[in-house]
């Protein structure tokens, strides 16, 4: 299945009838916007704990435990599939709660965010609120790496040069995602997004839920915030039960890959 929200694209694998081996190899073919089917993120359903297990690739074959806006699009598809509202989403990120928030609206809680050096995880101790880089950026854990950089003017930075750079930054052992946001009203944030593995991207769900935090954290806004992006708009709470996520999604085709497509893999 090819599925977006606000943009950020997904190729689904629907692992829960066959067997599916995700190698690298096969995650950077279908990654191909040329060659292949193009994605931000691949994730794989399989069965689980809970009514599914997801798995996340990036666009380079690396792996990454967490994929907001892939779970809602995932879970918004297993709802329309199964008639639930509500729904339990196992990951390596943790257990996530999923359900129905009207108006085709889906909403995902993805857990507590992580606050400390070594959860996120960085390369050594430090205050976590504001690190020893220019810019004095905001880290979070998400179940993977955020940089957060608070600017006057998210527009007027150069993410394509910028991004590379601090998703390699020495500080971060497993690299991380990079998000410039600015502040544009009360609890209203303009974000853009440098994926790790992935580059430059329309959305972002954990970098939304990580960005929210490391506002909140830091007294820009309250822990209730809207995140404008360049796809369009999430609503993300940080709750007593985690930091729930809410966003429109889309279901855009149903595909069979090849056998020449794949037998050209090896």
């Amino acid at each position: 299945m090819k599925m977006h929200g606000l943009g950020n694209d997904f190729v689904v694998l629907d692992g829960r009838e066959h067997d599916i081996d995700v190698t690298p190899a096969l995650a950077i073919a279908i990654a191909d916007r040329h060659r292949g089917v193009g994605f931000d993120q691949l994730a794989l359903i399989t069965h689980g704990a809970g009514d599914a297990h997801l798995t996340f690739y990036n666009a380079d074959g690396s792996t990454s435990a967490a994929c907001g806006n892939a779970t809602r699009c995932i879970a918004r598809h297993l709802m329309d599939e199964t008639g639930q509202t509500a729904l339990t989403l196992t990951t390596d990120r943790g257990t996530l709660l999923a359900r129905d928030a009207g108006d085709g609206l889906t909403s995902v809680n993805m857990g507590q965010p992580q606050l400390r050096w070594d959860e996120i995880p960085l390369a050594r101790e430090m205050d976590t609120l504001e690190l020893p880089i220019d810019g004095a950026p905001t880290a979070t854990g998400m179940g993977n790496p955020h940089c957060t950089f608070f600017v006057d003017d998210a527009e007027a930075v150069d993410l394509s040069a910028f991004g590379p750079v601090h998703e390699h930054h020495p500080l971060y052992p497993q690299r991380t995602n990079v998000q410039i946001a600015s502040l544009i009203g009360t609890d209203h944030l303009r974000m853009r997004v440098w994926e790790r593995g992935v580059g430059v991207t329309l959305a972002s769900g954990s970098s939304s839920c990580a960005t929210a935090v490391a506002a909140a954290r830091r007294g820009l806004t309250g822990r209730s915030v809207r995140i404008d992006l360049d796809g369009g708009t999430l609503l993300i709470n940080w709750r007593e039960d985690g930091v729930w996520m809410t966003g429109g999604t889309a279901h855009v085709f149903d595909g069979v890959l090849t056998a020449d497509f794949l037998g050209a893999l090896g």
